[in-house]
This record gives structure tokens, sequence and C-alpha cells, in this order.
């Protein structure tokens, strides 16, 4: 499907940036025409953006009346096309990227990987599907149509079961000069591959040409740290992705594509797509920032002025900006797709089936990373809620809250038993006393480093060590100084859990070692600060979502009308009566630990 059709440019609007995702930027088959003449190379210098050739509204008027047209993915031109196969009967098929979890009996809910019939396309942000027996509407931008619009259902996928193809009479149809149907479908996965990199590569170079390049002539406008945190680090993506795509060239077979041996290079740079990790856990405070300059018009006016010197489509900077994070998880799918159509007796069966577990675990340990830099502002929240904190912070050794719950401490001498509340992160255990009225109160009292720990289950019985009789226990002890700590759960399953979480701390802090995963300095500072101010100013704790639900605003920023929004914070985190019961009480309390 090719888009022969240009639009005008539409008038700047002066609002904040689009939240729309760039749909179509990472697709294949969308040929970008251009019906006016190219700047030539340079123009971005001699014109520079400075205020010697006026302000950015003055150049974006310029631009605007010069009546210059671009192709427009993700416009009208391949939805006019689907739209055209639909109604002559044929079948349309898209595969999920993301999952869509409905909040409207009218949306179609699907998880990554769902293969979804489309049946109506008019619409350019949300499109009518049908998966199985469920109907409704779903976000264009959450799926990308499927490579091989000619495969029947049924097929799909094609099953490879202990080394043999199936025998259906897809995986033997002849198609063309001598090729199978799975040749043919393995040679347009082969070239989606070929073809969406290099859209890639392009649309990188746009953002680091366009933009980084001319915010840096702009330092009146621009520091270091804000460029650092708009784009953060995707001139690395952009120069790993260059080398990516040479080598896949290098393996592309132009004259029999379905022979291509491409399973080797991204096992080749699957470390170097680790450096996705920096990227997508920067991405929020990217668009936060971005936010932020959108209320201010000479950088509405900027932005826009660099994507049309750029001739880039008409997609907001923020956008534009979200395309890598769509990109690496794009290539577990690419690769899923492509071992179904590699015969078990191909060259590249072996390395396709290893790239693409490979890619699976980038994926894996992004999404992790992602999650653990989210963890550390719930950390500080935490911590800032501890009365009587002593020593240093916990984020300073620690990322992680492994488990946490009631134990009896017993200590020398007397064997003096204690209940207490134990937080267990990465490298430390947090010991805590509840309030005795206030029972939703912590105070601080103690620590234990996990990294001098062994952790020794104790049989139920009497205790050689403390001298009583202990049941659900086990130890902690020191190697170094040969301290020991025992510990009384209440029930056999509850001992069992605290036994695993060890484990699991121990675990953790071995594969944060082999995958080089920390935490920087100021992001650390910072989280304790947003911690501290929010502790101060007495303000409600926020409604914390994950980094996927962030992704899901980016492209379905508006919730369905029959759920207002304050309802759905309600949902969230449901609000209390506040009750002056506590407060009274503890006017009258003569002690509080």
């Amino acid at each position: 499907i090719t888009s022969a059709v240009a639009f005008d440019i539409l008038p700047l609007k002066l609002h904040p940036f689009s939240q729309s995702t760039p749909t179509g930027l990472d697709c294949v088959g969308w040929n970008r025409r251009i019906s006016s003449p190219v700047i030539a190379d340079g123009a971005l210098d001699k014109t520079a953006l400075t205020d010697d050739v006026g302000s950015e509204e003055d150049l974006y008027e310029d631009f605007r009346s010069s009546n210059y047209r671009y192709g427009h993915p993700g416009g009208g031109g391949e939805q006019l096309a689907i739209n055209e196969l639909i109604s002559d009967g044929s079948v349309v098929y898209a595969e999920a990227l993301w999952d869509h979890v409905t909040m409207d009996d009218q949306e179609l809910g699907f998880k990554a990987g769902d293969v979804i019939e489309v049946t109506d396309a008019s619409n350019k942000e949300w499109w009518w599907g049908r998966i199985l027996d469920s109907e409704g509407w779903f976000p264009a931008s959450f799926v990308r149509l499927r490579v091989n619009q000619d495969e029947p259902m049924e097929d799909y996928p094609l099953k490879v079961e202990g080394g043999k193809e199936d025998d259906s009479s897809s995986g033997t149809r002849r198609f063309g000069m001598g090729q199978t149907t799975k040749d043919q479908m393995r040679t347009n996965v082969i070239n989606e591959i070929i073809s969406t990199e290099r859209d890639y590569i392009k649309h990188l170079k746009d953002i680091c040409e366009g933009y980084i390049k001319q915010c840096r002539k702009r330092a009146d406008m621009f520091t270091e740290e804000q460029l650092k945190t708009i784009f953060g680090n995707i001139e690395d993506i952009y120069r790993c992705q260059k080398k990516f795509v040479k080598a896949l060239e290098k393996k592309f077979n132009k004259d029999h594509p379905h022979l291509s041996e491409v399973g080797s290079c991204f096992l080749e740079y699957q470390t170097e797509f680790q450096i996705y990790s920096e990227y997508c856990n920067n991405h929020p405070n990217a668009c936060m920032e971005l936010s932020r300059l959108s209320k201010v018009n000479k950088y509405v006016y900027f932005f826009e002025a660099c994507r049309l010197l750029q001739k880039m489509i008409d997609i907001s900077l923020d956008g534009f900006l979200l395309t890598p994070v769509q990109k690496i998880c794009k290539y577990p799918l690419q690769l899923a797709e492509l071992l179904k159509y590699t015969n078990p007796q191909h060259r590249d069966f072996k390395d396709v089936e290893a790239a693409l577990n490979a890619m699976k675990n980038v994926a894996r340990l992004i999404n992790e990373r992602k999650r653990r830099l989210e963890n550390i502002d719930k950390i500080a929240q935490w911590q800032s809620s501890i009365e009587d904190w002593e020593g240093e912070d916990v984020l300073v050794r620690s990322s992680e809250l492994i488990y946490s719950g009631e134990l009896t401490k017993i200590s020398h001498p007397q064997a003096k038993s204690q209940q207490r509340m134990f937080f267990l992160f990465d490298h430390q255990l947090v010991c805590c006393k509840k309030d005795l009225l206030r029972r939703d109160i912590l105070y601080y009292k103690s620590r234990i480093n996990m990294d001098d720990m062994e952790i020794l289950d104790v049989e139920d019985g009497k205790d050689k060590d403390f001298n009583i009789s202990v049941k659900n226990a086990f130890k902690l002890h020191c190697r170094d100084t040969e301290e020991v700590h025992l510990f009384c759960a209440k029930k056999p399953e509850q001992k069992q859990r605290w036994l695993k979480a060890f484990e699991n701390e121990r675990r953790q802090v071995q594969l944060d070692q082999e995958t080089g995963f920390s935490i920087t300095e100021v992001q650390k500072r910072q989280a304790m600060l947003n911690a501290s101010k929010q502790h101060h100013t007495g303000k409600p704790k926020a409604v914390t979502r994950p980094y996927y639900d962030f992704l899901m605003r980016q492209k379905h920023p508006t919730l369905p009308t029959t759920l207002p929004q304050q309802q759905v914070f309600m949902l969230a985190e449901p609000k209390r009566k506040p009750s002056n019961f506590w407060q009274n009480i503890s006017r009258l309390t003569p002690f509080r630990k």
C-alpha cells in the first residue's frame, strides 16, 4: 500500500503539543512524495533560525505561504487504499503492537501480538475491528498492518513442530518463479525489516539534524541539560542504528530476499540495543519538559520551523520522540513473523530463533529497568513518611522493595522479643516500629546489611543459641562479626515467603551486577527532593501510573465520555472520609513510642 496523495501543510496550532502517536512512521511501503522543489543542503544553516532573519513566527509564515506539500504517512492515502480493499471484499489484518485495555464497551480490547481484522479505517485515529466474536473501536496507532495480507487466517501462524514444516497447502503452493508461498512471505518480511530500518534511520537523522543541531545554535533558548532531558541519548541510538542497518544490508540477498540471513545481525547487536533502556527511562521527562515549553509561543514556532526546514511530516516533536520506544518493542514482533516463514532447514533458522529470544530479553530488560526507575519515587515517598529516620537514605544502596511484613525479632541478651515491621530492599533490611495507637505511623529503628548475611532455616523447637523454644523461625547470620538475628513468623507459609524473598533479593543483586543496572546520583537526589517537598507541603500522594499507561495516554489522550475523569481517579484511589477520631486521641496520648 502506498500513499500517492499530497496534503497541504496544516496551519500551526498554538496549543500544547499533540499527544498523538506517529502512526505510519515505522511502517513499510509509505512513499513520501514531495511535489515541490527540495530545499538544498545548507539552507538550514543559512536561514539559521537566528534573529538576523526575523522571528521563528516569521520564518514559519514564509514556509506556509510558499505552499510546500508533503506526503503524510498516517494520513489519507493509505486509509483510502485500506477502505478500498475492505469495500472490494478483501480481508485486511493488523497486528497489535501494544496491549489495549478497554474503558468503554464500544472499544475492542486486545494484547500485543493479537491479529485484528480491520473492517473500517475511515477515521485516521480510530479504526473498527474484529477479534473472534468481539468488535469495537481501537486506536490505529496501536497496530501495524500485517505484511502478508494474502495469507489465509486459518494458516496464521504457520506451526512448526518437531523440526518439520506444517503440511498445509499454503506451505507448498508455488508463487511466481518457483518460489513457494512461504518463501514469498519470508521475502515480504525481510523486505519490511530492511525498509523499516532505512526509514527509521532517516527518522533519527531528521531529529538529530533537524532539531538537536538547531537547538544547539540557540544557547539563549536551550541549555545542554535541557537538550539532554528532551532528546536523551537519541544521538547514541542513531549511531548504533546506522551500524546495524549496514550489517543488515550486507546480509540482504537482493536477487533472492528469502535466502537472506539476517538473524546473526540481531544477535551481534543485542547488547548495543540495551542503550534504549536509558532512552525509554528518560522519555517521560522529555514529554514533561516539552509540555512546559509548549506554553511559550516562541518554542512552539521554533520547533515547527525546525520540522518544516527538515521536511518532516506533520507530527509534533513529542510524537517523533516516541518512535524509538515503539521501535525496540517492534523487533520481537518482526522476528516472530520472520521465524514463522523460515523453514527449519533454512540456514538462518537457528539464528532467527535465537535472535527472537534475544530481542525479547532486551525488551524485557528495558521494561524492567523502566519499572525499577519508577520505583525510586515510591521508595523516596515511603522513607519520607517514616518518623525518626536515621542514617543514609534507602536509595543510596537500594532501588527495589522485595518484600515486607511483620515478624517477631528476638535479641540478646535475655532473648527479648519485639514485634516489628520489616522492609526487605536489595542490599538491606529496614526495621520499623508501629505507633501504639496510630498503627499507620511507623518509626525507624534499625537496618541490616544483607550483603554480609547468610540465611539459616531454623527447625521448630528449642534453639541452642538463644536457649528458647521457637516456631516458624529463621536466622540471619553475619559472616564477618558472627552476629546472629533470630526472627519468628506467625505462620509456616509466612516463613516460607520470607525465605523465598531472601533468595529473590540475592538474585536481584546478582542480576543488577551482571546487567550493570544503576541509578544515577541525580535521579536519587531528585526523587528525595520531590518526596521532601510533598511531605512538607502536606500534599496527598499522587496517583502513580505505570509507564505503559503513560504510553497509552500518548496515543489515547481522551477518556470515554461515559466515564468522567474525576470518576476514573476515584476508581484508582478511593477517597476516604476524614475522621477526627485519631487526632483527638493523639492529643490525649502522653507517649508515642
